[in-house]
């Protein structure tokens, strides 16, 4: 029983993430991989990989927006 949950929240993750990123690059007109790569950098992924499950239940805005602060925290420089 515990590795179907475990199981669901690894698809529930990979989901999420897998929706999010797309998001994000849209968001800052950015293509997906410069998202992606521009997320590493920053920080914006270790956020993402950390706090995914807080993130997902919020409006999407809110999670782009806080993970593009995150990033600007780092150094990174979003318009």
């Amino acid at each position: 029983m515990e590795s179907k949950k475990l199981n669901k929240n690894i698809r529930d993750k990979i989901s999420f993430v897998s929706f999010i990123i797309p998001e994000f690059a849209f968001g800052y007109k950015m293509g997906m991989q410069e998202a992606y790569f521009y997320l590493k950098k920053y920080g914006g992924m270790d956020f993402l990989n950390k706090h995914w499950w807080a993130l997902h239940t919020e409006n999407p805005f809110y999670a782009i927006r806080d993970m593009a602060q995150v990033c600007r925290n780092n150094g990174g420089n979003l318009k």
